[in-house]
């Protein structure tokens, strides 16, 4: 076995193998060459190299995101752990731990004009969740600083911060470990709080005849199904699902905005929840927050171990356990009560759902048909990934089988790494996985492709509007050069090269007979990852989808 002959690459070397850290990305330099030597050494971890710093981050995300174990990230000093930000808070609201772990100049080499050498001591201090700042020789404190950082990433589910100065020689290694550094118990902290008396908020359920459940980032396969029949069940409860919540049953609500934009006064009146209870994460539709802050619910509940955001302004009362736990104590104690709660707003939503059907079998090809169709096409028992903006919100307006799981980065909602991120998730899971991106989102992270270890059987598809057509839905849009250069960003690329360059298969769409024989083609090439390119027209998509939302009256 080869050892880095840096003591202090050691310690963080063997603690991240004894706390069973094992799947390491590494960004390529030369201040962290002991780092590299020492993981890549060691057959017991998984190593990946992948050069774009900001595209490793966003990989190591999607396989933490997957596995539910910390993914450690290593990168030479200077402005490279920079590019790791973005994945790095992405990783903090998204809840998805990470463990990034800096290579550094000493201390008395900072700031005195050496090169490749900034100031990385709490950089990313406002969403850090741990920061070790390690001293350049072995000590008890720095191996208590990396034991604690690996232990919160692990505990409170986010990013953590190591940074190790190194000084030259930087490659030299020997046979055999010099140091023994200490190895702290891992001891979970934030454990989800003991279920007290619940009488209170049993009372006030039991009293409420509109009782209101939004789900919204949730992992797949977490609710017992008994809890589902239960609130599913009870005719004073409404549950409304986001795309990305990975809930079903026939009785919960899955398309929001199809509901409730056509809402009056009076209809919002009506909807008004007396309890709100949320789990989850993030919520995509805006309309629904519009709501909810507009006409709040006298009480508000959010069950979640770690947080719980005030998002409707309406001061949640934060239990601090998970769903499961928290619904098997709870619903057993309630009572059932005569309301027509659901039955009022399940009428209005068979409805919307009539309309939904009939407008989109009449409208002409399209973003919205295109996402019709496509996601209709997924696989069973596979993997979605799907990028922000116009993607997810459309998606969020389609039924989507249960079998497939759906995940989306909505922690921070950018587009900057979905490519990469999905790409990490498909490594990480061994389902086949599907990426659906739009133009400008898979250009923003083409670097994505610049990866040794895409699964020959990965799909991505493009839906490619020449722009960002989400600027043509919002309030403001104006023809004119101003908004088409700074806003839209129209082009004219497309991601043929791309494939070529890195030898995927490359599928061409820009009609329905086109897109239908083009989805066959990719599902049924399995021996080098693919791309499907789907053309949509540019002016006429922003208003096939306003005026859907015009005819489910």
């Amino acid at each position: 076995m080869i050892y880095p002959k840096i003591p202090l690459a050691q310690s963080i070397i063997q603690i991240c193998l004894e706390k069973g850290i094992t799947n390491i990305i590494i960004s390529p330099g030369s201040r962290n060459a002991p780092l590299t030597i020492g993981f890549v050494s060691n057959p017991a971890f998984q190593c990946y190299s992948i050069a774009d710093e900001r595209c490793a981050a966003f990989f190591a995300l999607g396989i933490a995101q997957q596995t539910k174990q910390p993914t450690a990230l290593v990168c030479t000093s200077g402005s490279a752990l920079l590019n790791y930000y973005p994945a790095f808070a992405e990783s903090f609201y998204s809840q998805i731990p990470l463990i990034v772990i800096s290579a550094d100049r000493p201390q008395s080499k900072i700031d005195i004009g050496d090169g490749q050498t900034i100031r990385q001591e709490n950089v990313y201090i406002n969403h850090s969740l741990y920061n070790a700042n390690l001293h350049e020789d072995v000590s008890v404190e720095n191996d208590k600083k990396i034991n604690e950082a690996i232990d919160t990433a692990r505990a409170q589910k986010g990013p953590v911060h190591i940074n190790a100065p190194f000084e030259e020689p930087l490659y030299e290694t020997v046979s055999e470990l010099t140091i023994n550094p200490i190895i702290n118990t891992y001891v979970k902290e934030n454990q989800p709080e003991t279920i007290g008396d619940l009488a209170d908020m049993v009372a006030a359920w039991n009293k409420s005849t509109r009782k209101m459940v939004l789900v919204g980032v949730n992992e797949p396969d977490t609710i017992n199904k008994e809890t589902i029949e239960r609130l599913a069940n009870d005719e004073s409860v409404v549950v409304l699902t986001e795309t990305t919540s990975n809930l079903h049953h026939p009785s919960f609500i899955n398309s929001i905005d199809t509901l409730i934009t056509p809402f009056t006064a009076t209809d919002f009146e009506d909807f008004q929840p007396e309890i709100l209870v949320t789990f989850g994460g993030m919520i995509v539709s805006k309309r629904i927050k519009a709501f909810l802050r507009k006409y709040k619910p006298k009480q508000h509940w959010h069950i979640d171990t770690l947080r719980a955001y005030d998002t409707f302004g309406a001061l949640p009362k934060h239990i601090k356990t998970n769903p499961n736990d928290f619904f098997q104590a709870f619903l057993p104690q309630t009572e059932t009560i005569a309301s027509d709660y659901f039955s009022r707003i399940n009428k209005i939503n068979d409805l919307r759902r009539v309309k939904a059907k009939e407008y989109l079998s009449k409208i002409p090809f399209s973003d919205f048909k295109v996402f019709e169709k496509v996601i209709a096409s997924l696989p069973k028992n596979s993997q979605l990934q799907i990028s922000n903006s116009s993607a997810i919100r459309y998606a969020q307006l389609i039924d989507i089988d249960s079998s497939i799981n759906f995940f989306c980065n909505r922690g921070t909602s950018g587009i900057d790494g979905s490519t990469s991120t999905a790409i990490g998730a498909a490594v990480g899971n061994p389902k086949p996985a599907v990426f659906i991106t739009g133009d400008i989102s898979f250009l923003y992270d083409s670097n994505a492709l610049w990866n040794s270890y895409i699964p020959k059987n990965f799909k991505i598809i493009i839906i490619n509007n020449g722009g960002g057509g989400i600027f043509r839905i919002l309030p403001g849009h104006q023809e004119q050069p101003v908004f088409n250069t700074f806003f839209e960003t129209s082009h004219h690329l497309t991601a043929e090269h791309l494939a070529g360059m890195f030898k995927m298969n490359y599928i061409k769409a820009d009609n329905e007979t086109s897109l239908q024989s083009g989805l066959e083609t990719l599902y049924n090439v399995n021996d080098v990852p693919a791309i499907l390119e789907i053309f949509t027209p540019t002016i006429e998509n922003d208003k096939i989808l306003l005026q859907f939302f015009k005819e489910l009256l």
